[in-house]
């Protein structure tokens, strides 16, 4: 009898976790074994043949395996527990009409039966389109003054002959007969605790409520084409990488009338050759030389908006950063600018001569406070030189 039926899980040998292909494999090991051909006459080899198939018919099957989960095999073999149940009559007396995907939704919130409760959302409400992302590159000039960028985009947009309707024009979609446009029809099953509604997609119409006879030639049917366009998109001043700048509306369209996506566009800004970026200040280093870095000097530093000058103060040491105010990227909410930051990096010169040499051992010997030897060529030379012009 049905009621004596053994678990199918047990059947095949496998945990109610298992895959489709433990369960396959299972299942092929079994057959094999008990297969009639190889167990002729062998009574008891047929009943566990028998119940090896019908235990993987059920497993086997998603949609079955999941009533079975849920329901043992009541779920899925109608007539179990219906007849001779010993007080339990024609189906557990006061359940024979009971709606499944109320009485789930009731305990759990939730659909059941592949739609859920009695009450379904209705398939020709509007529904928004998605969303577009793409990606565009900027220069670091670009980013930190804004620019307008062309991008190419492949979306999703009604159909111009049908308006999305998915009908030939001039024609119309019948509301489906079966279903009476809902989407959805009910579905009786037969249980242990009696018979059961449950509501699932309608077959007549694909769960869309309604039948197109004449579908639209430029569409097929969709509602809908797919255009390549090239759109302008404005970016902002001090925009950055990572930065997403949205186009309400200009997205993929909607159905049934719904309103289309949005663009996100999404920046990223190319490396400078010498600036670099923190927020809304720019950073940078410039070489000066050491009688420069001694003696100060007027710098001409370049910054984003051209070159400007800067008085750079004697014995400036190497490393040594100083600020330019206002000369950093604009916010990108548009209040202001950040600054920029000048490290100047002293350089230590190679190859000299040997003028250049000598020089620089003079020099050193005077910070050291040693006398000079007057008696060196180079010293000599500078003295006669200057005498001669002092004579003049």
């Amino acid at each position: 009898m049905a009621e004596n039926k053994r678990d199918y899980y047990e059947v095949l040998g496998v945990d109610r976790s298992a895959s489709d292909d433990e369960i396959k494999k299972a299942y092929r090991k079994l057959a094999k074994k008990y297969h009639p051909d190889l167990n002729p006459g062998d009574k008891e080899a047929e009943a566990k043949f028998k119940e090896v198939n019908e235990a993987y018919e059920v497993l086997s099957d998603s949609t079955k395996r999941q009533r079975y989960d849920q329901y043992g095999h009541a779920g899925v073999d109608p007539n179990f527990g219906a007849g001779g149940g010993g007080g339990f009559g024609g189906g557990f007396g006061g359940f024979d009409d009971v709606d499944l995907g109320d009485i789930f939704s009731s305990f759990f919130g939730g659909g059941f039966g592949g739609g859920g409760s009695s009450h379904q959302a209705n398939p020709n409400a509007p529904v928004p389109g998605e969303d577009l992302r793409v990606h565009v590159t900027l220069s670091f000039e670009e980013a930190a003054f804004g620019c307008k960028k062309e991008v190419s985009i492949n979306r999703v947009e009604s159909c111009p002959d049908c308006h999305g309707t998915g009908c030939e024009p001039g024609t119309t979609a019948e509301i489906c007969p079966d279903c009476h446009g809902s989407g959805y029809v009910t579905v009786q099953q037969r249980t242990m605790l009696g018979v059961m509604r449950s509501q699932q997609p309608c077959k007549t119409c694909g769960g869309k409520g309604k039948i197109i006879h004449q579908p639209c030639k430029t569409c097929r049917g969709a509602g809908a084409v797919r255009k390549a366009r090239k759109i302008t998109v404005n970016i902002p001043a001090g925009a950055d990488t990572g930065n997403a700048f949205v186009l309400r509306g200009q997205g993929h369209a909607g159905q049934n009338g719904g309103p289309a996506g949005n663009i996100i566009v999404v920046a990223e800004v190319r490396p400078h050759a010498f600036f670099r970026r923190d927020g809304s200040d720019v950073m940078m280093e410039k070489e000066i030389s050491f009688v420069e870095a001694a003696l100060g000097a007027e710098l001409e530093i370049p910054t984003i908006d051209g070159k400007v000058k800067y008085k750079l103060p004697a014995g400036t040491q190497s490393n040594t950063t100083f600020r330019l105010r206002g000369q950093g990227i604009p916010n990108l909410n548009g209040r202001g600018r950040g600054d920029q930051y000048v490290t100047v990096k002293v350089v230590v010169p190679k190859n000299l001569t040997g003028v250049q040499e000598e020089a620089l051992r003079r020099f050193d010997k005077a910070m050291k406070g040693e006398p000079l030897d007057t008696s060196e060529p180079s010293y000599s030379r500078g003295k006669g030189l200057f005498e001669k012009k002092k004579k003049k």
